[in-house]
Formats: C-alpha cells, structure tokens, sequence
C-alpha cells in the first residue's frame, strides 16, 4: 500500500464525520454569532491557511511562524467580511485577504530591519525588496516539504510495523472502527485512559492484547463496547504511547471536539 492510500486511510479512521454544511451556511452562522463553529471553522481550514501563506513566503510554513498568525487572522477577517454577493467562494476570497495581509505582514519587517538596499545608484522599491526576500527562501521551500513527507512516511512505516506486532493491520482496522464519530471519540478516549494507566498499558505492551477487565474498571463504557471497539481502541493506544507528531494530530482532532 503506497503512502498515500494509508494517509487516506488515517482521515477515515480517526477524523470525525461531520453533518454536511455548506461554507456559506456556515459563515452566515459564524456572523450571526456562532463563536463555537468560527472556531471549529478556522481549525478545519489550518492546512488552507497555512497553503496560502506558504505560497506567499516561497517556503514550508508551520503553527508556530509569525506569517502562520498572520493568515490566521486574516482568513477571520475574511469570514467576518464575506458576502456571497460578491460572486466568489470564500476559499477564493479569503486566499486573497490572506495573501495581501502576509505582503503587507512581510513589507513592514523589511522596513523594520532596515533592509532596502540601494543598488546601481537607485533604491529598490518596497515590493522588489519583497521579491528578493522571499527568492532567497525558495531554496528551502522543497527542502521543508521533503523533510516534512519524509517524517509522515516513517511514521506511517513505523506504525505499520508495530500493528502487525499486535496481529493488526490498516486493513482490519477500516473494518473494525466505529461507524459514528461518537462512537470513535468515546474509543479514543478509552485508548487514552489506557495509555495514562501504567499498569493496564504494560499488559497491553507484553501481552499485545486488551485487559478489558481492568479496563472495564477504570472507564464508563461497557464491556461489550470494549470489545467490539477492540482493534480500533488498541491501534489508538499505540498512537498515543508513541511520539507521532503527524498521526497524533488526527486523535487530536477528534478528541478536541
């Protein structure tokens, strides 16, 4: 199975089915009030956000960078100002609130750092001085995206790897995790309490199987969920008990909803 089949994989595994909603019924609710979707929203649209700044900075852009906040807001902004009167989708109109904030965002740092340069006895311009900045971080730009799938792809071999530990494989679990997103949060959080047991972890560790007794004890589900949500809850737990930086993103997901 190619990479990309098991990353399919992952999103029907572990993300939540959500009721189907159009973007424009959604940002009506949004601007009516809706606090609770303007965040759930924003969340959903992180890799967009993070796409459209990253074609603005010519490089990989992450949670943590400054232009990352700046998109951000601006994709807010662009939820707070949308009008389906204007005759565009809202990724289209707020790729574009996007992108004029990251250059303005990028033009007021070069100005700060006192960056314009004079060059064959004339000044370059504010955008040339932009241009220039970001060419100098196209060279990274595929470094930051090779490294990025190089890490997803090892740790989707890795996980791989310990499932058939567990005489599991992606297979089994497509056909064996629970239909309703519910019914998967309410597993993962099952696998979390098992991972924060040391004791019901270490027999799950030695013995590659549940202790559904103890864990029966230790959580308000009943013992037939348990079992019926068994390889899901186990393929879980290893996710939680490994440092996965990109497969622990879509328990994540679930679990902060």
């Amino acid at each position: 199975m190619v990479i990309s089949e098991v990353k399919l994989l992952l999103g029907l595994l572990f993300l939540p089915k959500k009721k189907k909603r159009t973007l424009e019924e959604t940002v009506f609710a949004i601007q009516n009030g809706d606090q609770g979707l303007q965040n759930e929203l924003i969340h959903q649209y992180k890799p967009f956000i993070a796409k459209s700044v990253s074609s603005v900075c010519k490089r990989y852009i992450s949670e943590t960078d400054d232009e990352f906040s700046i998109g951000l807001i601006a994709f807010n902004e662009a939820i707070q100002k949308y009008s389906s009167d204007k005759g565009s989708s809202l990724l289209s109109f707020a790729e574009v609130i996007i992108k004029r904030r990251v250059i303005d965002y990028i033009r007021q740092q070069i100005k700060h750092q006192n960056l314009s340069m004079d060059v064959n006895g004339f000044e370059e311009t504010d955008e040339e001085v932009t241009q220039t900045s970001l060419e100098a971080n196209m060279s990274l730009e595929e470094y930051y995206k090779k490294t990025d799938e190089e890490l997803r792809r090892q740790e989707i071999i890795h996980f791989s790897k310990l499932l058939t530990e567990f005489d599991l494989s992606f297979k089994d679990l497509v056909e064996n995790s629970p239909k309703h997103a519910d019914a998967r949060k309410n597993a993962m959080l099952v696998a979390k309490e098992i991972v924060s047991n040391e004791e019901i972890k270490q027999i799950l560790v030695e013995k590659k199987r549940l202790p559904i007794k103890q864990i029966e004890d230790s959580v308000s589900v009943s013992r037939k969920t348990i079992e019926r949500n068994r390889k899901y809850i186990i393929a879980i737990s290893i996710i939680l008990m490994n440092d996965y930086l990109y497969l622990q993103d879509y328990v994540k997901g679930v679990l902060e909803t």
